[in-house]
């Protein structure tokens, strides 16, 4: 598996991206660091990374109720990345469709 795992295309993001035209959203490998997602970004995208920023989120708990008793469980861990690219520069991620 690489460092980038996808593209986060979510309301909250396109808002982001609005109002910070070179900002994007990508969900990444957990054991990834800061330089390996700037280069992996610029290899894939062809584009010039200028800042990034990590975030880790903890899993969270889930609980239904069903006809056969109460399931619990328990949605994966995961780690997000928001990378600055140069002024002027965009990534397209509907390009390919």
């Amino acid at each position: 598996m690489g460092i980038i795992i996808k593209p986060i295309v979510t309301e909250k993001q396109t808002a982001i991206t609005e109002k910070f035209a070179n900002r994007y959203g990508f969900r990444v490998s957990p054991s990834a660091n800061k330089l390996e997602i700037k280069k992996a970004v610029e290899e894939m995208y062809k584009v010039s990374v200028v800042d990034v920023n990590t975030m880790n989120y903890s899993g969270k708990r889930k609980t239904r109720y069903t006809k056969s008793g109460m399931i619990n469980g328990k949605e994966p861990a995961f780690k997000k990345a928001i990378v600055t690219l140069k002024e002027g520069e965009t990534i397209d991620f509907f390009s390919n469709i």
